[in-house]
């Protein structure tokens, strides 16, 4: 069992052994991995408070803008820099300013829409934000390793050759610490594949809430009604006022 130990401790086909004595291009793959790993955790943890505060909106909206008075008493209950307050006074936004020579070739739904779908599409882009590198590192991390595997490889036989050295020892070592590079790059991989798409899902349930807002916003401000009925239950909604009134 002790001499186990020692033979485990003084591996030198290791990851450290690979730090210790590769190249800088083997150092460059294992720094690379290593940034592409940390870049992905990072991002998928700031991605979920993201979007658990973004659920949290999301209900304070329903229970609290949606019971109000009125659409402005809504706004002010909503917090400053909430991503459903932004969208409730851009539409506030739009109606108010309806008016003048160019708004009058539009009507106020299409002039409303336009206005709620941009302010929609503008909180979508930031929950899309990152996305993007986890697919990146989920496919080419995979490559990345592969390429240290390859490299370290090569220079192991280039070494055994020059030696003149074939033994098993002189192959099986160096050959076994160069496949260490293809587990990293799975190891860097995998987790950046599993969030992506666990993020992108719950980014889809989180824009569908977004654009049921929306749309219940529009027709509100239009009609003077919501279209959803089901979340009425436990609050009044806000009381309907005529276009000139919210102008004001």
């Amino acid at each position: 069992m002790g001499n186990q130990a020692i033979a485990s401790v003084n591996n030198p086909y290791g990851l450290s052994g690979i730090w210790n004595s590769g190249d800088i291009v083997a150092r460059g793959v294992v720094v690379l991995l290593l940034i592409m790993s940390l870049m992905s955790w990072y991002i998928i943890l700031t991605k979920l408070w993201d979007q658990r505060r973004l659920k949290q909106s999301a209900r304070t909206a329903e229970k609290q803008f949606w019971s109000a008075p009125s659409i402005k008493d809504g706004v002010e209950r909503l917090k400053k820099g909430d991503n459903f307050r932004a969208i409730a006074e851009d539409g506030l936004r739009a109606v108010s300013h309806h008016e003048g020579r160019l708004t009058d070739r539009v009507d106020m739904h299409e002039w409303v829409t336009m206005s709620l779908q941009r302010s929609v599409d503008q909180v979508n882009s930031e929950l899309q934000k990152g996305l993007g590198f986890l697919a990146t590192v989920g496919s080419s991390a995979p490559f990345v390793g592969l390429f240290g595997t390859v490299w370290g490889v090569m220079n192991a036989l280039i070494a055994i050759g020059l030696a003149g050295q074939a033994s098993i020892d002189k192959v099986a070592g160096p050959v076994g610490g160069a496949l260490i590079m293809t587990a990293l790059g799975l190891f860097v991989a995998v987790p950046a594949v599993w969030g992506y798409n666990w993020l992108l899902g719950r980014n889809k349930v989180l824009q569908d809430a977004l654009r049921n807002f929306a749309g219940d916003l529009h027709a509100y401000l239009v009609s003077g009604a919501r279209v959803s009925t089901g979340a009425e239950v436990g609050g009044a909604r806000p009381a309907a006022a005529p276009a000139a009134a919210v102008r004001k």
